[in-house]
């Protein structure tokens, strides 16, 4: 099973705030801030005002960052749209703050990422959902076809903060680091309608800080879940533990619920954890299946991310398209070549060569309403090369709406594959398989 990278702390070196405050350590956060861009904070100044007047502002930073006087702005509160529905809220601190935060985490991430657990995938260099999907196979090849799926509920809100602070403490001798961490801990938030609420728990997501405090907030779990002997794979706050039967991860959800609401002070929400098979869940978009002749793990997509790239295939093929066919094509493949980009570790390319069909089909019904005139549409399936008969044929069935259309033989004849591959369309399926044969999948992100 995994192990911890590391278990001991003492050959660290000591974390001070002069390190965190060097006129070095803060032009690299700014630059790190300035590739990012993102938007101004509750005062409105932009990357671009702080770059205009940078060395202004860090001799300022640096001094305050060493007499203890720098007090983080407030944060200004977003709302953004959850994949799965609903809302999630979204902090975005000040740029100079934003500054500050990834120069103290410049500083911790050196000391605390050696000693992160091996099962540990998110946000980590080196790491990424690819690289869990990889550990998670490797555990269900092996037999542990049983998930138990923990799903912490709002846990960015929710982490409490002295726990936290007592931890960082075990490591960070300097008082002015962690007052300044406690100090941005507490940053007020404003909301969308103004409101000022004061902060008690959470780190709030947005900032550069945000993802290496949640890991170390994990890292607990994590080596609880090694001492007790389980196979697990954690991103983020998404943690799934494998089991070989069913009463088995019944009993670990229990006690590791039990752990988690009781050491961690978090809260596990019950009706998105389950334990259930692998091919059942959905883990960073991914589920897993083994095959009981074979022995091999299918990496499959979700049916979250099924329905997903359904949505989003449906959105950008809109019936009432009013611009050219090639400029329709041309936003698919944007995004298609990005989504296999992510997708392209599954073992299925069936799922793939049906989703291109689902996307020429949305083409066809595009085509068909832009010719409008059924004289216009014999015709130009005509010049496709359709033969008579199956136009004859054809016409009686003209009343039928475009979407129905789509799957007439003359119109699947006219509008062939190889009609969009002319016009620039990706396959998913295609692209897929050229990736596969000139080198062997990676899972290394």
């Amino acid at each position: 099973m995994p192990k911890s990278e590391s278990t001991t702390d003492r050959s660290l070196p000591a974390m001070t705030m002069e390190e965190i405050a060097d006129d070095g350590n803060l032009r690299s956060a700014f630059s790190r801030v300035a590739a990012n861009d993102g938007a101004p904070g509750v005062d409105r100044q932009s990357v671009e005002y702080v770059r205009e007047h940078l060395d202004g502002i860090l001799e300022r930073l640096r001094r305050e960052l060493l007499d203890g006087s720098y007090q983080p702005d407030r944060i200004r509160r977003v709302w953004i749209p959850k994949a799965g529905g609903g809302q999630r809220g979204l902090g975005i601190p000040t740029v100079v703050d934003r500054i500050v935060q990834q120069a103290v985490h410049q500083v911790l991430s050196p000391r605390y990422e050696p000693t992160f657990h091996t099962a540990s995938h998110g946000f980590r260099p080196g790491r990424s959902c690819h690289t869990a999907i990889a550990a998670a196979v490797e555990h269900v090849e092996i037999g542990n076809e049983w998930v138990v799926d923990i799903d912490l509920e709002k846990f960015f809100d929710r982490v409490h903060h002295d726990r936290l602070l007592a931890r960082l403490a075990q490591r960070i001798s300097d008082p002015r680091v962690l007052l300044l961490i406690r100090r941005m801990l507490k940053a007020k938030v404003v909301m969308p309608d103004g409101v000022v609420v004061s902060t008690t728990e959470g780190t709030p997501q947005g900032g550069p800080l945000s993802p290496l405090l949640s890991n170390i907030v994990l890292d607990e779990l994590d080596r609880e879940l090694e001492r007790r002997g389980h196979r697990f794979v954690r991103y983020a706050d998404d943690c799934n533990i494998y089991v070989g039967s069913e009463r088995a991860g019944k009993r670990v959800m229990e006690s590791v619920t039990q752990f988690i609401e009781r050491r961690l002070r978090l809260k596990v929400n019950r009706d998105k954890s389950a334990v259930a098979r692998t091919e059942e869940r959905h883990f960073v978009g991914f589920s897993l299946r083994r095959e009981p002749l074979e022995g091999g793990v299918e990496v499959l997509l979700s049916k979250r991310s099924k329905d997903r790239i359904d949505e989003r295939i449906a959105a950008l093929t809109p019936r009432l398209w009013g611009n050219s066919l090639r400029r329709c094509i041309e936003r698919l493949n944007t995004y298609l070549v990005g989504w296999l980009g992510f997708f392209r570790i599954v073992t299925d390319g069936e799922t793939l060569e049906a989703l291109d069909a689902h996307v020429r089909r949305r083409l066809r019904a595009i085509v068909l309403r832009q010719w409008k005139k059924m004289k216009t549409i014999v015709e130009r399936l005509r010049e496709l090369g359709v033969r008579q008969p199956y136009l004859r044929r054809w016409l009686f069935a003209f009343d039928a709406r475009c979407w129905q259309l789509t799957r007439n033989r003359a119109v699947r004849t006219g509008l062939r594959n190889e009609y969009f591959a002319k016009r620039g369309l990706v396959s998913l399926r295609e692209r897929w398989q050229s990736q596969r044969s000139v080198v062997a999948p990676s899972m290394t992100g």
